[in-house]
């Protein structure tokens, strides 16, 4: 099997495309990315003081706090297949969008630690929606000599809310005195107000998300599906001109040609899709169990191990937000030129040696700016690779007719991985210490790229309709 690059202009780009527009709608849907990195990191600023406000002592009920909000992600995710492919992908990013501004104003305002956990589950179904139909409505949306740029927008707009959370729990947070106590922490402003402000103010690029998907179009493969070719015309010539309209249709057409029935699980077990099932299924638990978003949700922990007071911590989580920031931007820059198996396997095998390292620090309770680094290097790694890439590859290599069913068990996937990695990391922690934990994520990584150069074929360049015909010869 061989997936060959059509010829493209200079650019990179299929001529004929109004660029601007195709940006705008998915800077638009790419909100939601940045909902998602917002509130799934701005836990990691809280966490010193909603602990210490619900007197979470045991390291299960931390794990329990940190990781509830996926148990809601992986319901988001279940459902966002069906009822996207029922009522569009526009519908369901509206409702995300609610969802997140509801339940970050009853996280800030919950008075036990029963309905903080509640509506932590509510924005992790927001979460989990957005996850899924972010970029697989950027994908549909997007020419195939842009898709690779357009669907990394959703994992730049994942980094932009991870960075935003950490500057504003940094800016919220006020200065903890050197020798506080839990108890002066309770009393204080950071541990009565200051962590309901951290997740309150989602609610502001929630309502902002939700304007916006109130002007953008309908994925036109999705009105192609449900029988509006008058609608999916519309967009597409929006998109790049009739040319572009009249062959995207028909591709379209074809694809879906004797299956304009609502698919469902039972059609997942076909020998020819479970096999690209499978792939989808792998990249989105490795890029979960490669470990970086033990650095994000565990910050605390892993700058105190290297030996830094808790003065400095949030300090180095936004220098460590900035670096993700700026290398996500790298990936998108290259993503299409270079290639979605490349990139993925140098980060697989980057991470892996930076690991190794990392853990060789620890085992020999090495502390100080060279520890900083080498968390900021596989940052840096991450973000130029597994973080944006398995996002693209995930959105687009599954059929037309199965699309959004075999996404959301792809994302199902992702979650249920991020719900066990983040909540047995204390757990590891504690019973391995930092230098094996790490080194079981080496591992892991190693594993991965293993299976990425087995696997996974180089996508750039093709249309979702050329991608799915290629996997049938």
């Amino acid at each position: 099997m061989s997936l060959t690059t059509p010829k493209i202009d200079a650019a990179g780009v299929r001529r004929g495309y109004s660029t601007a527009y195709v940006w705008i709608i998915s800077l638009v849907a790419g909100l939601g990315g940045l909902l998602f990195g917002y509130d799934w990191v701005v836990i990691g600023g809280a966490k010193p003081f909603y602990e210490t406000f619900f007197h979470l002592g045991d390291a299960s009920l931390q794990g329990w706090a940190m990781s509830c909000a996926l148990v809601g992600c992986l319901l988001g995710a279940a459902i966002s297949g069906n009822l996207s492919d029922r009522f569009g992908r526009k519908r369901m990013l509206i409702l995300a969008a609610a969802l997140f501004a509801i339940s970050s104003l009853g996280t800030a305002s919950a008075e036990t630690f029963g309905a903080f956990v509640r509506w932590r589950i509510g924005g992790g179904v927001a979460i989990g929606l957005a996850s899924n139909l972010s970029p697989l409505y950027i994908a549909e949306v997007s020419p195939a000599g842009l898709r690779g740029k357009l669907v990394s927008l959703n994992q730049l707009n994942i980094v932009v809310g991870i960075l935003l959370a950490q500057c504003i729990n940094w800016l919220i947070a006020r200065p903890v005195p050197a020798g506080a106590t839990r108890l002066d922490i309770l009393h204080s402003w950071n541990g009565q107000h200051g962590w309901r402000w951290m997740f309150g103010v989602t609610a502001i690029p929630a309502l902002l998300f939700f304007v916006g998907m109130l002007v953008v179009p309908e994925s036109p493969r999705w009105l192609a599906k449900a029988g509006q070719h008058a609608r999916a015309r519309r967009v597409l010539l929006k998109v790049g001109g009739e040319a572009h309209c009249t062959r995207t249709l028909a591709e379209i057409e074809s694809s879906l040609q004797g299956e304009m029935r609502s698919p469902n699980l039972r059609d997942l077990i076909d020998p020819f899709l479970l096999k690209v099932l499978l792939l989808g299924v792998v990249l989105a638990v490795f890029q979960q169990w490669c470990g970086i978003n033990v650095i994000f949700n565990y910050a605390e922990e892993v700058f105190s191990a290297a030996g830094y007071k808790v003065s400095d911590l949030l300090l180095n989580i936004v220098i460590t937000g900035a670096v993700n920031l700026i290398f996500t931007i790298v990936s998108i820059g290259v993503v299409d030129r270079v290639g979605r198996r490349k990139l993925m396997l140098m980060g697989s095998a980057g991470l892996a040696i930076i690991y190794t390292v990392l853990g060789a620090g620890y085992y020999e309770r090495s502390r100080g700016i060279h520890m900083l680094i080498l968390v900021v290097a596989a940052i840096a790694c991450y973000a130029m690779s597994l973080a944006p890439v398995t996002w693209v590859v995930i959105s687009e290599i599954f059929p037309n007719r199965i699309r959004g069913t075999a996404m959301s068990v792809a994302v199902m996937s992702l979650w249920a991985a991020s719900f066990i990695l983040t909540y047995t990391f204390p757990l590891m922690n504690h019973g391995f210490g930092a230098a094996t934990t790490f080194w079981i994520y080496a591992g892991i990584c190693v594993a991965g790229f293993t299976f990425i150069k087995r696997r996974l074929p180089e996508t750039k360049g093709k249309t979702l309709e050329e991608i799915e015909q290629s996997w049938k010869n």
